[in-house]
């Protein structure tokens, strides 16, 4: 699975699983763009940092023009920053919904937008995005994250038909990740993190480098007949 020559940009790049995946890009070859809100907790060789609000459509724009002009071609995309703003729907606040849809739906089409049809120009690429296992079956208390990452399976499907239609092998895929141990769940009590691994199959909670190794399948060749498709891993959780 080589990335050499190729370029990436991933968005909640500075820790977590953007993180993971960043060092993995660059280390299996790619030229990387981490673009977070947030500074990164420390640098990898090869993996250039950009401040970005992926929000903002006036900075995605400035954003798309910096990479592209600085590296002609964008081959991957990773669409993964996100936000959970939790509640039950009966105190739902219109604040607390907007920012979750805003950033982890409208974020991804910020970006997607201006990259999807450059890959269509140059060529081809991977676009990969970052769901949930609540996106997939629900969670109480999530109404606007499970909406919001229900979205994302919907627009991943939707632009591996419209970017490949004329025949330019662009393709989209969606992972749907688990509970996996970023800072969020280092927050939450070991009793629930222990009901956490229970639900699983496999018995454990898991950890940002597999679903790292996930999507760098899917950014790689190896992977040049995989579109339109959710990979779920979540090792085997029962909701």
């Amino acid at each position: 699975m080589d990335l050499k020559g190729k370029t990436a940009v991933i968005s909640g790049g500075a820790k977590g699983l953007g993180e993971a995946m960043a060092k993995l890009f660059s280390e299996k070859g790619a030229r990387v763009i981490a673009c977070d809100m947030g500074e990164p907790r420390q640098s990898y060789t090869n993996v250039e940092f950009y401040k970005l609000n992926v929000t903002d459509v006036e900075a995605c724009g400035k954003f798309f023009t910096y990479a592209v002009g600085k590296y002609k071609k964008i081959d991957i995309l990773v669409n993964n920053a996100g936000i959970t703003r939790d509640g039950m729907t009966r105190k739902m606040t219109d604040e607390m919904w907007n920012m979750v849809i805003d950033v982890n739906l409208k974020g991804v089409f910020n970006l997607t937008r201006l990259i999807g049809p450059h890959m269509e120009d140059t060529g081809g690429g991977s676009i990969i995005n970052i769901s949930s296992v609540v996106g997939e079956y629900g969670n109480i208390g999530q109404i606007n994250y499970a909406a919001s990452k229900a979205g994302v399976i919907g627009m991943s499907k939707t632009w591996a038909k419209e970017f490949a239609r004329k025949g330019v092998p662009v393709r989209c895929n969606a992972i749907a990740p688990g509970y996996i141990m970023t800072d969020i769940l280092k927050t939450v009590s070991q009793e629930l993190l222990d009901k956490f691994a229970a639900s699983t199959m496999l018995g454990r909670l898991g950890q940002p480098e597999e679903i790292a190794r996930v999507a760098l399948f899917l950014a790689s060749d190896d992977s040049s007949y995989v579109t339109g498709t959710l990979i779920s891993d979540n090792g085997g959780m029962r909701l």
